[in-house]
């Protein structure tokens, strides 16, 4: 008789399959296909010279202890390499409140399994990123999803629907936002409605769950205080910041970190303990190099000049390609790494994208991004990876095959 497996999963695992986006881009495999899809930073502002100095220093000083087992709560300098960064952005911790994560990936995951039980809610942003829809799904939640303005989530809405669920007892878990240059839409919470979400985090005792991959890669606009660093001036501590080194550095190191009161960062250390146990020790060294012995000012400021001149070919490249006349509209992020573009609702992007693909040029389907109640006519389009050239190239391509599709 032959075994089936289904049967002996977890009852969290059966229904589960994994990171939809992951999926997507393992269909991008002729090298032709200009890819829009993935949310790679650009080889060119990789720093391989100090890369290669820092790792044979490392090797030479350091070797029998970066062959071997690490603290799981993280290296030291680290710790106190972040604490220094984090300064930087007026936000005050110590190494007591900052764990390092193997990827923020990993920071999600340990915060959906120490917040949530099966049936519990979350507050989504409407879209949201579909990597913490993927690790919170794990837990099989309930999304609570809010509508994206302009100028962030709605927070008026949100207000609504928190007084709602105040009266009949079932308020959400946490609230899960990305306030910078959001993945996957660009846009950034305006500081008023940062205040107005942290006066309902207060008023109904709701963690916020603040995701910040992006916040150094701001190309035009004034600079905005993290929740975190607004929360701790109320003295609420009520947020916990989910942190990479994937955009600012390299993905290819695989570290993050997650800051937030003490209580709750020695609770995801015992998740931690209980999973990848610790995170690999030359990996966080290159991490503690990168910000102790880069001058991050004049660093960031190259990504940002780099950034912004890419997004700017791609802006202009869509204007020229889709008059308003189609009805293809986009965002215009302050920073980031991507754009939202809204196509008529008589296309699915899902079906878009295989038609695409046929025109050598892939994007995300919008309906990734949706913990529920999925809209159909959006997807995400990154312009960090691709050279300015492919940049106007791809645009070309989809006009071309949204032509095809009578748009």
């Amino acid at each position: 008789m032959t075994q089936d497996w289904r049967l002996r999963y977890a009852e969290n695992m059966r229904s589960y399959e994994g990171y939809s986006i992951g999926k997507l881009l393992s269909l991008i495999n002729d090298p032709a296909i200009i890819s829009l899809a993935g949310g790679l930073p650009s080889p060119e502002i990789f720093l391989r010279s100090e890369f290669l100095q820092a790792t044979q220093r490392l090797l030479d000083r350091h070797i029998d202890r970066i062959m071997q087992y690490s603290a799981i709560r993280g290296e030291a300098d680290l710790l106190d390499a972040v604490v220094t960064f984090l300064n930087r952005d007026g936000i005050h911790a110590g190494p007591e409140n900052v764990m390092i994560t193997t990827s923020g990936q990993q920071g999600l995951d340990l915060a959906g399994r120490l917040f949530l039980d099966p049936g519990d809610t979350v507050v989504v942003e409407r879209p949201t990123f579909a990597g913490a829809l993927a690790a919170f799904e794990m837990q099989r939640p309930d999304y609570l999803g809010i509508d994206m303005e302009p100028d962030g989530l709605d927070v008026a809405d949100l207000q609504e629907v928190l007084a709602h669920r105040a009266a009949t007892g079932r308020l959400p878990k946490f609230i899960y936002v990305v306030p910078d240059f959001q993945n996957p839409s660009g846009v950034s919470m305006s500081l008023d409605k940062r205040s107005a979400l942290l006066d309902l985090s207060e008023r109904y005792n709701i963690p916020i769950l603040e995701d910040s991959p992006y916040r150094a890669l701001r190309y035009r606009g004034k600079q905005l205080p993290s929740l975190f660093s607004m929360d701790q001036q109320r003295g609420s501590g009520r947020v916990i910041g989910v942190y990479t080194f994937s955009k600012l550095f390299c993905p290819g190191m695989r570290v993050g970190f997650n800051i937030g009161p003490p209580e709750v960062i020695d609770k995801m250390t015992n998740i931690k303990e209980g999973s990848t146990l610790n995170t690999p020790k030359y990996n966080q060294d290159m991490c503690t190099a990168f910000l102790t012995e880069i001058d991050l000012d004049a660093y960031f400021e190259r990504c940002r000049a780099y950034y912004s001149d890419k997004m700017g070919v791609f802006l202009d490249a869509l204007e020229a390609s889709f008059p308003p006349e189609r009805g293809v509209t986009w965002t215009r992020p302050e920073g980031g790494m991507f754009l939202w573009v809204s196509v008529p609702e008589t296309v699915d992007t899902r079906q878009l994208f295989h038609e695409a693909l046929k025109f050598k040029v892939a994007f995300v389907p919008g309906e990734a991004f949706y913990g529920e109640q999925p809209e159909r006519n959006h997807m995400r389009v990154n312009f960090s990876y691709p050279s300015e050239a492919q940049l106007r190239e791809a645009t070309g391509r989809l006009s071309d095959c949204l032509d095809r599709q009578g748009v």
